[in-house]
């Protein structure tokens, strides 16, 4: 439990100072994009004369424009993208990679139910070889999921059936919210990332209308690609960080359910064989094959 409660603690720490430092990073450009904005008309060139022959664009000495267009290698796009938007899809990148990867190591099925300890341990106690205060040394040693479950059960050991399920249920309980504490980090990059995209998109197009708006750049194509390729680069990249991660979040929640739901059943069997009414019952039954046994000793010590 020890452990499940660091490792929440992390998953909140890394995912809070990603987003303010996106955030920060995100308004730090927006400030140094609006103070950058020159009108062509202060750029101290002049217009040229009316008899001054100007340079064909099909001229031998003119070098030609660089091709424009949206970038496709990942340098090309961190660059069109700005160092705000990159730097936070990379922080939401690795912990969506890092929550998936501890998700997957922490709901491991023989980490949460090991299979060999639930087997030996209900061997025991059908047998009758074990007693409260050694079933409770044996789940505090295991020190899994379903160990505890099943200490919150051992406690009231010989209660009524009703308060020996109550106590496995809210033991159950509190094991599911530890279990999905960290799907909630991967929840958090599923749905932030489509939003930092988004937030580009509005960045991207404000550029290209400022740009219009001041430059008269209507028809020159070469003017708007900025803020065309922010704003759908952008979108394009929170996307491709969401939909994996969204995927990753539900796989893991169906595990989650999944051991959930096998947990319930084996804090059920407990209830079974420690309430007050099952010992009862067991006693009754083994009563009868100690008097037989009984007699039969009995029986044989008088015909030597």
């Amino acid at each position: 439990m020890r452990k499940l409660n660091s490792t929440s603690t992390r998953n909140r720490i890394w995912l809070m100072s990603g987003l303010m430092l996106a955030v920060l990073l995100t308004c730090q450009a927006l400030a140094q994009e609006g103070q950058a904005v020159v009108p062509a008309t202060e750029s101290g060139t002049s217009a040229p004369a009316a008899g001054t022959q100007t340079e064909a664009p099909g001229d031998p000495g003119q070098k030609p424009d660089k091709p424009g267009g949206i970038p496709t290698d990942p340098v090309g796009i961190a660059e069109a993208m700005g160092r705000p938007f990159t730097v936070a899809f990379i922080i939401a990148s690795v912990i969506g990679v890092w929550s998936v990867i501890e998700r997957l190591v922490m709901l491991r099925h023989r980490r949460v139910i090991p299979r060999a300890f639930v087997e030996r341990f209900f061997m025991h106690l059908r047998a009758g070889r074990m007693d409260r205060t050694e079933a409770l040394t044996i789940c505090q040693q295991n020190d899994s999921p379903v160990a505890d479950v099943f200490m919150h059960g051992i406690r009231k050991w010989g209660r009524p059936s009703v308060e020996v399920e109550q106590a496995v249920l809210d033991g159950g309980e509190r094991q599911v919210s530890h279990l999905k504490k960290g799907l909630r980090v991967l929840n958090g990059v599923s749905t932030l990332s489509p939003l930092i995209g988004l937030l580009g998109t509005v960045v991207g197009m404000i550029n290209s209308f400022n740009d219009i708006a001041t430059a008269g750049a209507m028809g020159q194509t070469e003017t708007l690609a900025n803020g065309i390729a922010l704003a759908l680069l952008t979108t394009a990249v929170g996307l491709l960080i969401a939909i994996p991660a969204m995927a990753a979040y539900l796989f893991l929640a169906g595990r989650v359910d999944s051991l959930v739901m096998e947990m319930d059943r084996l804090g059920q069997d407990l209830v079974h064989l420690i309430s007050a009414e099952s010992l009862r019952e067991r006693a009754v039954a083994i009563e009868p094959a100690a008097v037989a046994a009984a007699s039969a000793t009995q029986k044989t010590k008088a015909e030597k």
